[in-house]
């Protein structure tokens, strides 16, 4: 198969008659062979039964229920688990994409051999409450991953070769940095594509402000666990010596300090416990210890829940 299009949906029952429709003109178009994957997350406005008249209509069209509202990140690891194509395209089920970017998207795949294409909406129809802070966070995760050439990390329209979906976990929301996931993954043949935002059609966006607080919460973490994912001793250890060693070397001092004023019979000033260093080098000590073991336990238990990815899919065509 060449081409599996994956489509995350929530409450979008009255695109889904037309956004089906162009995809399958466009591969009928170019003679690809296709699928067209359509997870429903937890929807609640005949979302479903619209996916399953579109499977008995269309052979190509596959579907997944979620019980529940899981997240579009949810829905997009169901979706990769279920790919069958060389090629595999992501994109929103709102219309705001262009199905008439996938051929070209399957060509830079196949021709330029790259691992992934995240599209790039450089002209947007959002208002600047979304478009400032995407700004702010696409600058910092270019920064903190080393992917610079990419100006859109959350767009929803890319382009993967099959082996990197199979080969990368999404979880929570970590789906606005699936390109970074994919570096640490070690598939780093990353480019870029302008595509077309178009406006909203139907509905309304199903993301609020607290998308912002999550993202940066987010990006952190996904720092944090591609860096020190696999070491994490190098990180909390490093630290607890650090501490440790901080707070030993000014016990030391006044300890050494009191002796020195003992042996020369030089009066005492206060006692050791009244100094404010005294607490200061107590409180590294413990620190630097607790940060040590907790390097050690994070060494021994694996950060891979069994249950992190294990959703409840009520139904499948």
């Amino acid at each position: 198969m060449d081409i599996s299009v994956v489509v995350p949906a929530y409450n979008e029952v009255e695109s889904l008659p037309e956004l089906t429709q162009w995809i399958i003109e466009v591969m009928q178009k170019h003679r690809f062979s296709y699928e067209i994957i359509f997870i429903d997350d937890g929807s609640n406005d005949g979302t479903w039964e619209k996916i399953e008249e579109l499977h008995k209509s269309h052979a190509a069209v596959r579907g997944f229920k979620f019980r529940r509202n899981y997240g579009k990140s949810a829905a997009l690891n169901v979706g990769f688990a279920a790919v069958n194509g060389d090629v595999v395209i992501t994109m929103d089920a709102d219309l705001q994409d262009s199905p008439d970017e996938i051929p070209e998207l399957y060509r830079r795949i196949i021709e330029e051999k790259l691992d992934l294409i995240s599209g790039w909406k450089k002209k947007r129809y959002d208002p600047l409450t979304k478009t400032i802070p995407t700004k702010f966070f696409n600058a910092a995760t270019r920064s903190m991953s080393g992917i610079y050439n990419l100006h859109d990390f959350n767009c929803g329209l890319k382009a993967y070769r099959k082996e990197v979906v199979k080969n990368i976990e999404v979880y929570g929301e970590m789906h606005r940095y699936i390109p970074v996931i994919a570096k640490w993954a070690g598939f780093k043949k990353i480019e870029e594509q302008i595509v077309e935002h178009r406006a909203r059609k139907y509905g309304t966006t199903k993301f609020g402000f607290s998308r912002f607080i999550n993202g940066f919460l987010d990006l952190l973490s996904i720092f944090f666990v591609g860096k020190f994912g696999k070491r994490p001793m190098h990180f909390f250890g490093s630290m607890g010596v650090l501490s440790f060693l901080l707070g030993t070397f000014m016990a030391l001092w006044i300890i050494g300090e009191k002796l020195y004023n003992i042996a020369f019979h030089i009066k005492l000033q206060r006692e050791v416990t009244e100094q404010p260093l005294f607490y200061i080098a107590l409180v590294a000590v413990i620190v630097g210890s607790q940060l040590f073991l907790t390097g050690f336990v994070a060494e021994l238990v694996s950060r891979n829940s069994s249950n992190r990815n294990h959703y409840q899919i009520e139904k499948e065509v």
